[in-house]
């Protein structure tokens, strides 16, 4: 009995070894070319954030040359139970979702289902008849216009084929957007597709970037072209290969125990649980590619670094380099409006195009997004940098915590 309870017992274990996240190479920031002493500012920073309680809890993550040479946690997964932040908390990563749709519809292209210079119309008939709204100043009446050329797909991936969010923004068609409920939940995406196509276009395809719905496009384009749902893409020819167990679109009850509560701050500047967030239970009617996943922080330093390494993890190879670099590549013409000063942006990443109009240290050509509830990350080819933060928190204003975490993060380089 003994011996069957051992051999029970020492089953579990590795069966649970086998359910956890796959770990990156380690070592000491020195071995690198960066300082322990000069990282551990980025964890002080972090700290005094949760301490004084302008945020809950952190955890960062630091990766150079392929090695995790940081990676602390500080404050609390849940303020109200006192639940300690934890290395393997769960996530809302909202639009660091983008990145891996992105990936998605990559690994497509690279099949051969799509081309950048193809019409969206090609792939969703139900855009074939879109139009640009355009609107009178004095009065507000929107009229409609012909597109000077269809919104290509290169213009999709790139947030500049002219549709919009309807949660950012207050022009006429964000008002439109909000009014169909184009992103509701409960709907399918056929749904969401058929509502778009009956809505203009904000501007003419390829004359500026708005921060827009193209990606949940995307994740629909991703079951169309795949034949697979999109979840299930994901999960099979992304997650599993990159051994990233802990990233999906809900958290499963076994799971819950780890999943961070998401907050703002009253009037007051106290800590008080978001309102209106979705529980997270199961997989929605539909499963935003612009920002339906949670996560780990060791999940996406994994894609990440996949990333990084030209489009392979560990011997999986998800992405030719020659791919990975065309998703890096600012892509907006010259005359459209970026994102901001010195970044542009490529497939599904802003890039930066100019390290000092973009704020410093980065190395020319980083790649970078984050998400709604605070979570942060950039790529640099240049030094092999990889920098990862996740919170849960939303407010006005709130700590720029990616600001902190470049400076912090780039000075502790001792060798370039």
């Amino acid at each position: 009995m003994f011996r069957r309870s051992f051999l029970g017992t020492l089953l579990l274990v590795v069966l649970a070894g086998q359910a956890s996240a796959a770990e990156l190479a380690t070592a000491r920031p020195e071995s690198v070319g960066m300082s322990s002493q000069r990282l551990a500012k980025l964890t002080a920073a972090m700290k005094d954030l949760s301490d004084t309680k302008q945020l809950s809890g952190v955890v960062t993550m630091v990766a150079k040359d392929g090695k995790v040479v940081h990676f602390e946690t500080t404050g609390q997964r849940d303020v109200t139970t006192g639940a300690p932040m934890q290395k393997d908390t769960i996530f809302r990563i909202y639009s660091m979702t983008k990145p891996i749709t992105g990936v998605a519809m990559m690994m497509l292209f690279e099949e051969g289902k799509w081309q950048l210079n193809d019409p969206v119309s090609k792939h969703i008939p139900e855009f074939a008849n879109l139009k640009v709204a355009t609107v009178n100043p004095e009065t507000g009446a929107v009229t409609q216009v012909e597109p000077e050329h269809p919104m290509t797909m290169r213009e999709l991936m790139s947030h500049s084929g002219g549709l919009t969010y309807g949660v950012f923004g207050s022009t006429a068609v964000d008002g439109m957007y909000t009014k169909a409920g184009v992103l509701n939940p409960a709907q399918p995406m056929q749904a969401m597709i058929d509502k778009l196509g009956k809505i203009p276009l904000l501007s003419q395809p390829g004359a500026d970037w708005h921060y827009s719905v193209s990606v949940d496009v995307q994740g629909y384009l991703v079951e169309k072209l795949s034949g697979q749902s999109f979840p299930d893409f994901l999960r099979t020819r992304i997650f599993e290969p990159l051994k990233m167990v802990d990233t999906a679109f809900y958290v499963p009850k076994e799971k819950m125990d780890r999943f961070a509560a998401f907050y703002t701050a009253d009037k007051e500047g106290k800590l008080v649980p978001m309102p209106g967030v979705a529980d997270y239970s199961a997989v929605p009617a539909l499963p935003s590619g612009g920002g339906g996943l949670v996560s780990t922080i060791s999940d996406y330093m994994r894609f990440c670094q996949m990333l990084l390494n030209g489009g392979q993890l560990d011997g999986a190879r998800l992405l030719s380099p020659l791919t990975v670099k065309l998703m890096r590549t600012d892509v907006l013409p010259k005359e459209a409006k970026g994102v901001a000063p010195g970044i542009g942006f490529g497939m599904d990443f802003a890039v930066i195009t100019d390290p000092q109009l973009a704020g410093g240290y980065y190395g020319e050509g980083t790649y970078w997004w984050g998400g709604y509830a605070g979570t942060w990350f950039w790529i640099d080819p240049v030094y092999n940098l990889i920098v990862i933060g996740m919170i849960q928190h939303r407010s006005e204003p709130m700590p720029d915590v990616r600001a902190i975490s470049r400076s912090l993060a780039y000075q502790a380089i001792t060798k370039e």
